[in-house]
């Protein structure tokens, strides 16, 4: 099994709870602002860090004041929602952003890491402030696991020898707010999200087979999302 395959089923096993919700759902026919499943389909912000805390290895020399910085993407989401309770709820996210890691300080400008396509596997559970009439504001608090998909060496990387480069997969943990409008009684409405993501991860750069620099970074993303919502 490739390692794009192999990462392919991870991510589907940990998305796995939104798909049978929604594999379990009636047809769309006609919406239920009180249902039990809200699906959601928004525009979002992914606002990395990607700082470096800690050189691990270093085989190539580093200039001192080395540091790094993720740029940010803006990607479609599809998040779907069960509420155990009116006021509890568990939901997942879908989506694959991508990124670049380019240097700061000593290596301003330089591309270290192309490409880097990111699933951010995600299940919070959330609880929702009723009683609020046309306004449903929302907390929640989950685990998440990034999932790295076929990145490679940034052109200044590559030019100084780099063949090969990876991130590594990486549990997390994520806090969530919005809000939620619904659009009277027809199960539309409108969707407010922010999640601040907790993740370390660590990359590695090769020459050939032999591993000449391995960092730490901090990802710690914010997920900026909006868009619409159907409940039923």
């Amino acid at each position: 099994m490739t390692k794009f395959a192999r990462k392919a089923l991870r991510a589907a096993l940990c998305t796995g709870f939104g798909a049978a919700l929604l594999t379990a759902a009636p047809a769309l026919a006609a919406g239920n602002p009180a249902g039990k499943i809200q699906v959601k389909l928004l525009g979002t912000a992914v606002l990395p860090d990607g700082k470096i805390t800690r050189i691990e290895k270093d085989l190539i020399g580093l200039p001192a004041g080395t540091q790094t910085e993720a740029n940010d993407n803006y990607v479609p989401t599809i998040a779907i929602e069960y509420f155990l309770t009116p006021q509890i709820s568990a939901e997942t996210i879908c989506c694959v952003t991508r990124h670049k890691v380019t240097g700061t300080g000593a290596l301003a400008g330089a591309g270290l890491v192309s490409n880097a396509n990111i699933i951010p596997a995600t299940l919070t559970l959330k609880y929702h402030f009723t009683g609020l009439p046309g306004f449903k504001p929302y907390i929640g608090a989950g685990p998440s696991y990034f999932i790295f998909v076929s990145e490679k060496p940034g052109a200044t990387a590559a030019a100084l020898g780099a063949t090969r480069q990876r991130m590594n997969d990486h549990f997390g943990f994520a806090l969530q707010a919005g809000a939620d409008v619904p659009l009277g009684q027809s199960g539309f409405g409108l969707t407010l999200d922010a999640k601040r993501y907790f993740l370390r991860t660590s990359a590695h750069w090769f020459a050939g087979t032999t591993e000449v620099l391995v960092t730490r970074h901090k990802i710690d993303p914010w997920v900026l999302s909006a868009g619409v919502a159907y409940r039923f």
